[in-house]
């Protein structure tokens, strides 16, 4: 009988190492088969374009990368860290500014591709209605030169000033040749003007910086770009990546992910017309 047991025994015994053997050969082979997750670092404003960012994380997530989020309150920064290798894209401007900002930076930044649109809005400050601005009344505009003319657009498109003929997208306010009501128009820092409607009579604003500041471009605006306008079929928000990145494993997963489903019905539930997705 204890020699039958002992038989038994060594049965199991040895039945327990070679699972266990199995097993541990298993887990390796698991292991070896996890993918490793790389890092995709992106520039952007805080809203909306983190706030969109956001929503691809667990999509990039099963493509095998990790989203970091750098978010930035000027328009500079985020390029110049792109140019540098600091960032791998940046996600906050349009392709006029991104073209302008090369020129006159001699940096070497493309677009990845085109993700959404924000409508410009006229804001009321001191005065409440655009037939109430009286004769000299002041008026703030972003005094980069690319939102600066889109700004001067809308003025013009609501019959408040006339442009020189052919100044369009490079308009200022030297082009500017009919101003009845003798505006005062006021160039700054397009991050800072929402912060100026209680000194000026009316702000033309971006619509992220709108967001921001908590304005709704289809509920508080007085006036707003039509979808038609130049500046609407001119200034979609882009990726950003440095040159000869555009085509990368990387680039294109960040693109695909902001292109998704997913991410396009949470622009149209979550922003309400402020931000209109262009895929």
């Amino acid at each position: 009988m204890r020699k039958l047991w002992k038989k038994v025994f060594a049965v199991v015994l040895a039945g327990t190492f070679i699972t266990g053997a199995l097993t541990g050969c298993g887990a390796g082979k698991n292991e070896s088969k996890e993918k490793k997750t790389e890092k995709i670092v992106v520039g952007a404003s805080p809203s909306p374009h983190a706030d969109i960012l956001k929503q691809t994380k667990d999509i990039l997530k099963d493509k095998g990368y990790e989203l970091e989020i750098k978010e930035y309150s000027d328009y500079v920064q985020p390029n110049t860290a792109l140019e540098s290798g600091d960032l791998d894209a940046n996600y906050f401007q349009h392709k006029p500014y991104l073209d302008q900002f090369n020129k006159e930076k001699k940096t070497n930044l493309v677009s990845a591709g085109v993700i959404h649109y924000e409508p410009f809005g006229i804001f009321p400050g001191k005065t409440k209605n655009l037939k109430d601005l009286k004769d000299g009344a002041e008026v703030a505009v972003p005094n980069d030169t690319t939102n600066e003319a889109r700004a001067l657009l809308l003025l013009e498109a609501q019959g408040l000033i006339k442009l020189k003929k052919g100044a369009s997208l490079t308009a200022t306010k030297k082009d500017i040749v009919q101003n009845k009501k003798n505006l005062k128009i006021q160039e700054l820092e397009a991050a800072q003007i929402p912060r100026t409607l209680k000194d000026v009579d009316i702000a033309v604003i971006n619509g992220n910086y709108a967001l921001q500041a908590g304005l709704k471009v289809n509920k508080d605006a007085l006036a707003v770009e039509d979808s038609k306008s130049v500046g609407a079929k001119t200034y979609g928000n882009v990726v950003a990546v440095k040159k000869g990145n555009e085509n990368s494993k990387k680039t294109k997963a960040l693109i695909e992910a902001l292109k998704s489903s997913q991410v396009k019905n949470y622009i149209q539930k979550h922003f309400n017309g402020s931000v209109v997705p262009l895929f």
